[in-house]
């Protein structure tokens, strides 16, 4: 019976097909290709994204609409053998399409779940390379031709036979309805609607096209049996929709959990493996540790930079991820959690953040950290080198912020490395406050402000913009900063923090979801996230607060009722999605910085060799080290400097500035004396008195000041055309500092005491030639005293006749006085040559009284000075006069001045004196040489290793156009030449 009544089917259809082809099965059937193409279908209600890392973007829920579907009222056909085999056939396609189109759904299926994993590319060293290597040992044709064909697999699909059993209950359900019409009748007339163009693609969209058919001619054929009210229908299936919605959407949750911490798990266990594997020393590790360092080239190249341009000009626009948010926001909590280390200063409520803190992390075996400018290694799963850590980069804020200020523009670099750090460099900036609190400087809102606008004008720098979820948005300042940098949101990622506060407090959840929909904010934004950075301890560890955001998200309201999705939560998803953005604005900008840089180079190179074509490009560095040889070249020099050349200038040099004493206080008093021995023995006790007390001490101070001079002009003399003019600020400060710190040597004036006391008791001249040696250095003292004594009085009294009259001058009244005392008290050194050195005061009165009679009014005083340079030039004369008559006095010496009305005891004590100096000169010299001047040359050393690691000594002391351009260039080069380095990292790691 069934297979007559196929052979009859048969021929009605062909008939039918013949005659017209509108049955939406075969229009479909005869436009589909015959080896079933691959069909891209939309994924049906509910479809949302569980992609949780990469991704920026949102992925709505989208709706499956059903076919409309019009019953019609035909006529009543009682051909039911020719319906019955329609159906079947139906059935046959169904079950067919049913079993294809299943197995290209898994396929899509396989495909969705594909594509939801990370991109583990970077992770593929981690195989070993005979994995990679199977294609060449292994045939893998021929497994695919061992495989089953299409005809076993035909055998997998269900047995046409057993389907008549179903007949007597497919009788019922395919039975006529009212008026006798079948359910299936309407199918044959029912057209495709133009709104449902999304299922008419492909073998599985029409099956599904059918499925929701069928499904709503079973409804209307229930409904119109069991006359069911309309209005009722409707609201149980909108509830019932309602009920799946809400399961659907906690079903998608839970996986995309579970699928998130499936990841975690293989992420931990790979950083595990990563940390073993970074640890060992081989050859092959060399291609691993190119993804390590990729990021610390990068971060030097953005050190270079800062100390090139400090103020980032148009020049600097490589990429950094910027974080900017309001003070107390969060922002330094969330630098910790991708940092995966507690590494900054903490405080409540007050500023801590006092300047930019440029952070680089990358991937190593140890979790430590490292300052640019500094070796020290922290580790950073010690609490005791975490806490150092955190003082120190509060020291370093506070000695960068200058007096009286409160932030400063001064970056700190600083370079993080753990397993299973996200690659990327961020510069945690001040954050943005209101108002000025009592205790900052007046301008240190605005100065925040110009911080952080010069980081965000930056067109390729990431702005990290972090809210507070506990206050209101409207207390929000860094928004409508944000706004102004970036009004298209382009380069703009927004978290929002605290959003376990912010579900606990905010009336209506919903608010939070504006806000993560940036429709609250009237700025954009490339990614939404949110974030919970602990419960607000500032003890918690790291751990602690991935465990407790975790456990929150999973309990939240927020993600259970699709307010928050999956991607969107986690500071892990937004590590992972703020990397992804980093190094892509860096892989498309970098070689356009580049080329900018070699420009620049090219024009600064032009520029040099038109200024200064036969000079060498020397930066302030390398200028320094030049200086630095010629300066202890010349210091060097002056070992080189003769015994004679020291003892002529110590000699001299000690000599005039002793004669004053000598000659005031031990000569013109011992003169006054009767006789040659009361002569002697005051010159003995004056000389005892002056060599206990002040003549060592002189005698340092002229060697000390002698080594100055020497050393100055070796440091100033001008070297021809080899001298360099850049140089001598340098040099000059130099001198002053090393000067500074040389200190004498104590002992030496105790055992130069000694020796000068020893010089000034011998009283012995050997021979004729010593005498009149002592004679000449007598003579041309007294003679040096006499032209000084004589000046002054010149001075006192003014110009003479001859001067007058033939210059035009004349004397003011003063001089007029001192004038007519002087000739009045000459007058009374011609009447007694042999006057003491002092006036009786009646001889005072005498001359007061006589001048007065002339009508000239004079004081004591001035007559007492007057007298003092009269009687002093009276006794230089006659010294003078004493001493040529002594020419001829060493015979009488050798004889003691017996039977000789002739004393020479003033030439013996010039001849003491004179033995001194040069004995004090020789002993000064052999000091200088063997121990002051190594002295001097070590304190040299210490002054310019001082100053070489004092880079604005540098720059204040080497100055100048030639310096700037060549520390320019330098600059240049470098920064190109590793960006170039860096490019060419970059291209091996794609």
């Amino acid at each position: 019976m069934l297979r007559a009544a196929c052979i009859v089917c048969r021929g009605v259809i062909n008939n039918h097909v013949v005659k017209e082809a509108k049955h939406p099965i075969q229009n479909l059937y005869a436009r589909r290709n015959p080896h079933f193409p691959r069909v891209n279908v939309p994924r049906a209600f509910p479809s949302s994204s569980v992609r949780c890392y990469s991704s920026l973007s949102r992925f709505p829920l989208r709706r499956s609409r059903l076919l409309p579907v019009n019953l019609a009222y035909q006529t009543h056909r009682n051909f039911w053998v020719a319906r019955l085999a329609s159906r079947l056939l139906k059935l046959r396609y169904l079950v067919l399409g049913s079993a294809v189109g299943g197995g290209i759904t898994a396929k899509k299926t396989y495909d969705q779940w594909k594509d939801m994993f990370p991109d583990l590319s970077e992770y593929k060293w981690i195989v070993p390379d005979f994995v990679w290597e199977l294609d060449e040992h292994i045939n893998f044709d021929k497994l695919s031709k061992a495989l089953p064909d299409s005809e076993e697999l035909a055998k997998l699909l269900p047995d046409f036979e057993k389907l008549g059993e179903s007949l007597s209950f497919l009788k019922g359900w395919l039975s006529s309805g009212p008026g006798g019409e079948t359910a299936f009748k309407a199918t044959d007339s029912q057209s495709f609607d133009g709104s449902d163009k999304q299922y008419r693609k492909g073998l599985l969209g029409e099956l599904i096209l059918l499925q929701e058919q069928l499904k709503q001619h079973e409804e209307e054929a229930r409904r119109a049996a069991g006359n069911i009210n309309t209005g009722n229908s409707q609201q149980k299936r909108k509830a019932t929709d309602k009920e799946k919605v809400d399961q659907l959407q906690e079903e998608l949750l839970q996986t995309q959990l579970k699928y998130q911490r499936i990841l975690e798990r293989l992420e931990k266990e790979n950083k595990d493996l990563r940390k073993l594997l970074l640890q060992k020393d081989d050859k092959g590790i060399h291609q691993r540790k190119l993804k390590k360092s990729l990021i610390d080239m990068y971060s030097e190249v953005l050190d270079i930079l800062s100390d090139y341009d400090a103020n980032y000009n148009t020049q600097d626009h490589l990429p950094r991820v910027v974080v900017v948010g309001d003070q107390s926001s969060g922002k330094t909590s969330v630098l910790e959690m991708i940092a995966q280390a507690r590494i900054f200063p903490r405080g409540s409520g007050e500023m801590m953040t006092r300047s930019p803190v440029k952070v680089t992390l990358s991937e190593g075996p140890h979790h430590v950290a490292v300052f640019k400018d500094s070796s020290r290694e922290f580790d950073l799963s010690k609490e005791s080198d975490l806490a150092a850590l955190r003082d120190e980069i509060e020291v370093r804020m506070r000695k960068s912020v200058k007096n009286g200020q409160t932030v400063s523009p001064e970056t700190i670099s600083l370079s993080v490395k753990g397993p299973g750090i996200q690659r990327m460099v961020l510069v945690d900036l001040p954050g943005v406050i209101s108002t000025v609190t009592s205790g900052m400087a007046p301008d240190t809102k605005e100065t925040i402000f110009s911080i952080s606008k010069a980081y965000m004008q930056n067109p390729n720098a990431i702005i990290l913009c972090i809210q507070d979820g506990s206050v209101d948005a409207e207390r929000s300042i860094v928004t409508d900063l944000v706004s102004q940098m970036d009004p298209q949101g382009r380069r703009t990622i927004f978290v929002l923090t605290k959003v376990d506060l912010a579900e606990k407090n905010v009336a209506s959840p919903s608010r939070i979801q504006q806000i993560i929909e940036g429709k609250l904010f009237p700025m954009k934004a490339l990614g939404y996230f949110a974030v919970v950075t602990g419960k607000g301890n500032t003890n918690e560890s790291i751990d602690a607060i991935k465990d407790y955001e975790e456990e929150f998200f999973q309990g939240s309201s927020l993600l259970k009722k699709g307010m928050l999705k999956a991607h969107q939560v986690t500071t892990k998803n937004l590590s992972l999605a703020v990397s992804d953005c980093f190094w892509k604005m860096v892989r498309a900008s970098v070689e356009q910085q580049a080329d900018a840089f070699k420009a620049t180079r090219f024009n600064l190179e032009t520029e040099w060799k038109n200024n200064y074509p036969r000079l060498r490009e020397l930066d302030r560095n390398e200028l320094f080290e030049k200086a630095k040889n010629e300066i202890l070249d010349e210091v060097i020099s002056l070992t080189q400097v003769t015994p004679k050349h020291w003892e002529e200038i110590l000699q001299k040099t000690l000599w005039e500035r002793v004669s004053t004493h000598v000659i005031e206080n031990i000569y013109l008093p011992a003169a006054q004396t009767m006789n040659s021995g009361t002569f002697n023995t005051t010159v003995d006790i004056k000389l005892k008195q002056w060599t206990d007390k002040q003549l060592p001490n002189k005698a340092v101070e002229v060697a000390w000041e002698t080594l100055q001079q020497e050393f100055s002009r070796f440091m100033t003399e001008q070297k021809g055309k080899e001298h360099d003019d850049i140089f001598d600020k340098l040099k000059e400060s130099v001198k002053e500092e090393s000067i500074k710190r040389h200190k004498w040597n104590e002992q030496a004036e105790d055992s130069l005491r000694v020796i000068q006391h020893n010089a000034l008791e011998d009283r012995s001249i050997s021979d004729k030639q010593q005498w009149d040696a002592a004679i000449h250095f007598m003579e041309d003292t007294l003679k040096s005293r006499l032209k000084d004594t004589e000046s002054v009085i010149r001075d006192m009294v003014g110009p003479d006749w001859r001067e007058r009259w033939f210059s035009w001058t004349s004397r003011s009244p003063e001089q007029h006085t001192r004038s007519e005392t002087k000739n009045e008290l000459e007058k009374m050194l011609r009447v007694n040559e042999d006057h003491p050195a002092y006036l009786a005061s009646d001889e005072v009165t005498t001359v007061r009284k006589n001048l007065e009679t002339r009508g000239v009014e004079v004081d004591p005083i001035l007559i007492k000075d007057t007298w003092h340079q009269v009687y002093r030039r009276h006794f230089l004369k006659t010294a003078l006069g004493h001493c040529n008559l002594c020419r001829r006095g060493f015979y009488y010496y050798q004889r003691h001045f017996v039977d000789s009305e002739l004393e020479c005891n003033d030439v013996v004590l010039f001849w003491r004196i004179q033995r001194m100096l040069g004995i004090t000169a020789n002993t000064l010299r052999q000091q200088l040489t063997n121990t002051e001047v190594r002295r001097l040359e070590k304190n040299v050393k210490e002054v310019l290793e001082d100053f070489a690691e004092d880079n604005d000594k540098k720059v204040n002391l080497l100055t100048g156009k030639r310096v700037q351009l060549a520390e320019d260039l330098k600059k240049v080069r470098e920064i190109q030449e590793k960006l170039e380095a860096f490019i060419e990292a970059l291209h091996q790691e794609k």
